[in-house]
């Protein structure tokens, strides 16, 4: 499918799911049977994600190999890295200060006076703070093994291997002609064409999401929680337009082409509320945006780990919110402490189940705040997670166009064409 008839097929599949995620709504008889009528929804969105989780792995490995290799043994890996990690810490206490600062204007959760009484039920299962930490994390980045690396879908463990493996690669004579490197970037070609296949299947799963997610919460759900959903998508909005600005005054009226490109993936994961769904689509828009391969299939798998902004300004308006029902009253300093203190744990948000939430536990535990006030949070998560997961992907598209545009072209070994390398080869074989 071309790429507009794709995203004017998924906006007619988001509004078809709304239809019929309320009509099943109002007819179901009972709240359990709302559930198992989503269950056959979410069964279509669940076999999407699979279809791209067995994507991820060897598209991030390969594309990032050949990158590598296209480098040689410059130290633009180095340079890149440097940018890269100076603009998500910047992202970070942007998103981070925003989700203060709109939680403290709005103040969504005053007026319910919750007590500590009401903080006895316990966290659902599925919410696991056990052994979240800052050395967990730090270790958790080395893979013990390839193979578990790439079965578990851990990008930062891909990511660490394949750049020991593309500089090792680099470093062969003649790498251009060698066998390995031909297989790796024909994996690549391989893995760009499965997910054209795939991509097919992404306006089904925008209904099913959609459809699952209104047909067990309704409409009702926006009214409860209006103050919070609206204060919190508001937050959200002057973010990006702040990134969108910041990525102006780099990229001037590409800008506009880039959001252009990105609407897709974008768009893919906000009804999936899943990053990986977006990963290979967000890959293509940068390529056609002009980002080299080599800085796209570098900066972006480290964006996924380390530069999520939606999730970030998510877990301090969610801190703040639930210590505003509870009647508790933090002052600057410790908000202040709050945020640094997440700048860390937001770290480790990568390869977590239920990985903002669990970020917000583990920040609540620390502080001594309600646990528990994250059960108020859950029942409009799914919403929260589409707007902080489509704002994750915008964040790391305009990270890894900015960087690519302010890294010099002489820094970057062009990319070889292996067309061009064989003929190069031959005219040499006949030479001698």
């Amino acid at each position: 499918m071309k790429k507009e008839t794709t995203v004017r097929y998924v906006l007619i599949a988001i509004f078809l799911g709304a239809i019929i995620g309320l009509l099943c709504h109002y007819l179901a008889s009972t709240a359990e049977q709302a559930k198992e009528i989503s269950s056959y929804f979410n069964l279509l969105t669940a076999i999407f994600l699979r279809l791209i989780k067995m994507i991820i792995a060897p598209l991030i490995f390969s594309t990032i190999v050949v990158g590598i290799v296209s480098m040689g043994n410059s130290s633009s890996i180095g340079k890149i890295t440097f940018k890269a990690m100076g603009w998500f810490i910047s992202a970070s206490i942007i998103s981070l200060g925003l989700g203060m600062l709109f939680a403290n204007v709005f103040h969504p959760g005053v007026g319910l006076n919750l007590t500590p009484d009401h903080a006895t039920n316990a966290l659902p299962s599925s919410i696991n703070t056990d052994g979240f930490s800052l050395n967990g994390f730090i270790t958790h980045l080395f893979p013990r093994s390839f193979a578990e690396a790439m079965a578990n879908n851990e990008i930062l463990q891909i990511l660490i291997f394949s750049i020991f493996f593309g500089k090792a690669l680099s470093f062969i004579n003649h790498q251009y002609t060698s066998v390995i490197f031909k297989m790796v970037e024909e994996l690549s070609h391989i893995m760009f064409k499965i997910t054209e296949y795939v991509m097919k299947f992404a306006p089904v799963a925008a209904f099913s999401a959609i459809a699952s997610a209104i047909t067990v919460q309704g409409v009702g759900v926006f009214v409860n929680y209006a103050t919070f959903l609206g204060s919190f998508f508001l937050a959200l909005a002057v973010l990006l337009v702040i990134l969108f600005s910041v990525a102006y005054i780099f990229l001037r009226t590409d800008t506009f082409k880039l959001a252009k490109l990105i609407r897709e993936p974008v768009m893919l994961a906000f009804v999936t509320t899943s990053s990986e769904s977006a990963y290979p689509k967000t890959m293509d828009a940068l390529n056609k945006f002009g980002v080299p391969k080599q800085v796209t299939s570098f900066v972006l798998p480290l964006g996924y780990s380390f530069n999520l902004d939606g999730s970030m300004m998510y877990a301090a308006f969610a801190i703040l919110f639930i210590a505003q029902a509870y009647n508790i009253d933090l002052s600057i300093t410790q908000q202040i402490l709050i945020l640094l203190t997440l700048m860390i744990t937001s770290k480790g948000i990568a390869g977590v189940s239920k990985a903002s939430i669990v970020v917000v536990a583990a920040t609540l535990s620390l502080f001594k705040l309600p646990e528990a006030g994250l059960l108020l949070i859950l029942a409009i998560d799914q919403f929260l997670d589409m707007g902080r997961t489509a704002t994750n992907v915008v964040g790391n598209s305009i990270a890894t166009a900015v960087i690519a545009r302010t890294t010099p072209m002489e820094e970057l070994k062009p990319e070889t064409n292996m067309e061009d390398v064989q003929q190069m080869v031959n005219t040499s074989q006949q030479s001698a």
